[in-house]
């Protein structure tokens, strides 16, 4: 019998950021720093899915439409500069929940201390999958504590057509802005993440995620994972994880956001994220 590609004795605690990891949206130091009005700005993503289906598009990212009110605030000159040296600078910005990040290393503490994770050689790793703003997350001081973070990301120097065989032009982050979307991240593609984390392809970047790979050969099975957010937009990947035997958790604030009954209801799993409640995860 061959032996398995991975010894699969990663436990992967997959994070949300947005009202999991932090009691609000990661864009507000943003909109601080151009004195921007965030629920004007909310207002008008919202609004955007019916504006561009006047023009005759009936086929909007309404998860990821921000991204591009974003640009349009950057090309007008309201966020001006903006580029992905401000976004981690931003990030350091970031309020996180109290308990926060020492909580990571906490859980890798714990299990590190029982004796039976040691002889089986068991490890933790935190990973964070959110549609927010991947460097403002790299930004954040939680960043040290992570071990891969899946997120939004922008552009600020691409290429003019027929680039190929020609010399670059100089590219500078200083005067550079942001000017086009790179990878965007919506409820429904953190599956992916997910599928990423499960079968090594974020720490072996030769493994595509969709190669055939038996159950036995992925480097974290679905069993192994938990995964912790705060809203039912992520019930696609509820639904991967506790089809596969994972444990998922909803996060909710009792004093502020009475949503017990939703969180149970549509996930199936609750989890309470205080300080004196840590415990029970």
């Amino acid at each position: 019998m061959s032996r398995p590609f991975f010894l699969q004795n990663i436990i992967a605690c997959i994070w949300d950021f947005d009202k999991t990891l932090i009691p609000g949206f990661m864009q507000d130091p943003l909109f601080d720093k151009y004195n921007v009005d965030s629920s004007r700005f909310w207002q008008e993503v919202g609004k955007l899915p019916d504006y561009y289906k006047k023009d005759g598009m009936s086929l909007i990212a309404s998860d990821t439409v921000y991204l591009n009110h974003i640009l349009t605030y950057t090309s007008a000159g309201v966020f001006e500069g903006l580029n992905n040296r401000i976004l981690r600078q931003l990030g350091g910005k970031i309020a996180f929940y109290e308990g926060l990040p020492d909580f990571f290393n906490e859980v890798k503490a714990f299990v590190n201390a029982n004796p039976d994770c040691r002889r089986h050689e068991i490890q933790v790793e935190h990973y964070i999958v959110s549609t927010g703003l991947r460097q403002m997350i790299l930004g954040s001081k939680i960043a040290p504590y992570i071990d891969g973070v899946w997120g939004c990301e922008f552009v600020e120097n691409p290429p003019p057509p027929g680039y190929l065989g020609k010399k670059s032009p100089p590219r500078t982050s200083e005067t550079a802005i942001l000017s086009q979307i790179a990878y965007a991240l919506d409820n429904t593609t953190k599956t992916r993440a997910v599928f990423e984390i499960n079968k090594g392809t974020n720490k072996f970047p030769d493994i595509d995620v969709n190669a055939v790979i038996p159950d036995v050969d992925r480097r974290v099975p679905f069993q192994n994972m938990i995964y912790v957010a705060d809203s039912p937009s992520d019930i696609p990947v509820f639904s991967i994880i506790n089809r596969f035997g994972g444990r998922t958790f909803a996060v909710y604030r009792p004093a502020v956001e009475p949503r017990e009954s939703q969180a149970w209801e549509e996930n199936g799993f609750l989890f309470s994220f205080h300080a004196e409640n840590r415990s029970r995860l």
